[in-house]
């Protein structure tokens, strides 16, 4: 029997809610509403569900307090789905955690493919020390990077970069997260310290470092590890 993956969704439209369980129970997902943020963070807690789905427009908090909070204690991959359009948003959910942004409205079938790469993403790391992309492989318990089957040279800032992008695969990372995953809190506005080992690794990664394949810049927001064909 197969077993279900848990999604919760907080949102406080009726309609959205409506519609998401539809889909998402049409796909075999076991769903779980709620219309509040304080509601919500407590499904969070008490199924510890596979995945969220969070509106930012909630009526008794803001969605991105709501991200931040169940950041403090779950690493579950969490979907902004949000009338917010502006950059300085979505860099803001991504900066607090968010795994991925959406806004609305939305294409139910791109709403899907980004749930589904997002289970596959957390699947693959939490059940396995060792992470494949492409023709590269990590292994998080040897601290040994592949290439082609052959070793990959790193320093150890290069290894926790590129460790922090397996880990988020798929997901854009911003400036400053990745400044103060690496260098600390104190650190976040040293871009170029970022831009210096970006380029770096791309030599010893890609087979072209001038027109990347895995680690994509995407423009005034960050970087994203891009998913390869196996």
């Amino acid at each position: 029997m197969k077993v279900q993956d848990t999604i919760v969704i907080i949102d406080d439209e009726a309609q959205i809610r409506k519609i998401l369980s539809i889909t998402l129970e049409a796909e075999e997902y076991k769903v779980i509403e709620s219309s509040k943020g304080r509601d919500g963070i407590i499904a969070v807690a008490n199924y510890h569900p596979q995945l969220v789905i969070l509106d930012l427009g909630l009526p008794d908090q803001d969605g991105l307090t709501v991200l931040s909070e169940i950041r403090t204690w779950s690493s579950v991959p969490i979907i902004v789905l949000s009338v917010r359009s502006r950059e300085e948003v979505i860099v803001k959910a991504l900066d607090l955690g968010a795994d991925d942004y959406v806004t609305k409205p939305f294409n139910t079938f791109e709403l899907l493919a980004r749930i589904r790469a997002s289970l596959r993403r957390a699947h693959q790391i939490n059940n396995s020390h060792v992470i494949n992309n492409g023709n590269l492989k990590i292994d998080l318990s040897q601290r040994i990077v592949y290439n082609k089957n052959e070793e990959v040279k790193l320093t150890n800032t290069e290894y926790l970069l590129l460790m922090l992008f397996f880990k988020n695969m798929g997901k854009v990372l911003t400036y400053n997260f990745v400044l103060k995953e690496i260098w600390g809190p104190s650190h976040t506005e040293d871009s170029q310290y970022l831009r210096v080992f970006i380029g770096q690794i791309r030599k010893k990664i890609e087979e072209d470092a001038a027109h990347p394949k895995y680690i994509i810049t995407e423009s005034g927001v960050g970087y994203r590890m891009k998913l390869q064909e196996s």
